[in-house]
C-alpha cells in the first residue's frame, strides 16, 4: 500500500465534510477502522465556494493563439478568469449531462486550488500559506472558438464541473508545480500534461489573482486547462488522474433523461 495522506471529503447526505486518511493512487479511503473505495463510498462535491476557472496559463494554450484581435492585439498582462457556479458542481462518479443536440464535451483537466484562508495582495513568497488543499476539477465545456465574449452556454450549463474525489492537504503536495495529469476515455490514456508547462506556477498565480481579488476560505482556483482537451461522446467514461492526489471518474449521459429523473 503506498503512503497514506490526510484529505477532507463529503458524504452525501451530511453537511459537514470530514477528515479521513487517503491512497491516492488507489482511490481507497480510510475511516473509524474501515476502507472504501471511491465507488463505495458515495461522495459529494468536497467543496464550497466558489470556482474560478483560469484561461491560457498553459503555455500551448497560449500559443495556439495565433493573433489577439483588436481591442487586444497582445496576450493578457494579467490572469483571465471565468466562473463555474453552483450548478456546475457535480461529484465523482455524478453522470455528466450531455446536451442535446452537440455531438461532443470537452474534458478539461484542472487542478484545484482550494484556498485556506481570506486572500488579498498576498505575495509569491507566501502564496502556499492561503492553501488548504488540491482537488481535481473536470472543467467540461462545449466545444467554441470565440475568446472574446463570456463563454455561458458553452461553459457553465448543469454538471459541467465535476470536483473530487477530495481535497487532499496541502503538506502532501510537497511540489504543485511538478505534477503529472493525465486524461482518459473508456480507459484509453488521451492526454498528458504537466504542471511544469504552466504559464504563471501556483505561487504566482496566487499572486497575481489576489492582486486585483480577494480569494476567500473555500473558494478554488483553476490552475488552467491544457491545449487540445480529448473530446468525450455520448456514453463516455472520463477519468482525470493527476499524481499524488488521485483520480475522478464520470459517464456522460442524456441530459434530458437526468433532468427527468431529478424532477420527479
Amino acid at each position: 500500500m503506498n503512503s497514506l495522506n490526510f484529505a477532507e471529503v463529503k458524504f452525501s447526505g451530511m453537511r459537514q465534510r470530514q477528515k479521513v486518511k487517503a491512497d491516492p493512487e488507489s482511490g481507497t479511503l480510510f475511516l473509524n477502522g474501515k476502507s472504501l473505495s471511491i465507488k463505495q463510498a458515495a461522495l459529494d462535491v468536497p467543496i464550497s465556494g466558489t470556482v474560478y476557472g483560469t484561461m491560457f496559463n498553459y503555455q500551448e494554450d497560449l500559443n495556439s493563439i495565433n493573433t489577439f484581435a483588436p481591442p487586444y492585439g497582445t496576450p493578457p498582462r494579467a490572469p483571465v478568469l471565468y466562473i463555474k457556479p453552483a450548478n456546475t458542481l457535480i461529484a465523482c462518479n455524478s453522470p455528466i449531462p450531455f446536451p442535446d443536440g452537440e455531438d461532443g464535451l470537452s474534458m478539461g483537466a484542472a487542478l484545484g486550488i482550494v484556498i485556506g484562508k481570506t486572500a488579498y495582495k498576498i505575495s509569491r513568497e507566501t502564496a502556499y500559506e492561503y492553501i488548504s488543499g488540491y482537488t481535481i476539477v473536470n472543467d467540461v465545456s462545449i466545444p467554441h472558438q470565440s475568446f472574446y465574449r463570456p463563454a455561458i452556454k458553452e461553459k457553465i450549463q448543469d454538471g459541467f464541473c465535476p470536483a473530487g474525489p477530495w481535497v487532499i492537504d496541502r503538506e502532501y503536495i510537497e511540489d504543485p508545480d511538478s505534477l503529472l495529469i493525465s486524461v482518459y476515455l473508456n480507459g484509453e490514456l488521451k492526454q498528458q500534461n504537466h504542471t511544469s508547462e504552466l504559464v504563471r506556477p501556483i505561487s504566482q498565480l496566487l499572486a497575481d489573482v489576489t492582486n486585483f481579488m480577494t480569494l476567500y476560505q473555500g473558494d478554488v482556483l483553476l490552475a488552467g486547462v491544457p491545449a487540445y482537451p480529448p473530446i468525450a461522446k455520448r456514453g463516455d467514461i472520463v477519468k482525470i488522474t493527476i499524481e499524488k492526489i488521485g483520480f475522478i471518474e464520470n459517464m456522460l449521459q442524456p441530459d434530458d433523461s437526468l433532468h427527468k429523473e431529478g424532477s420527479q
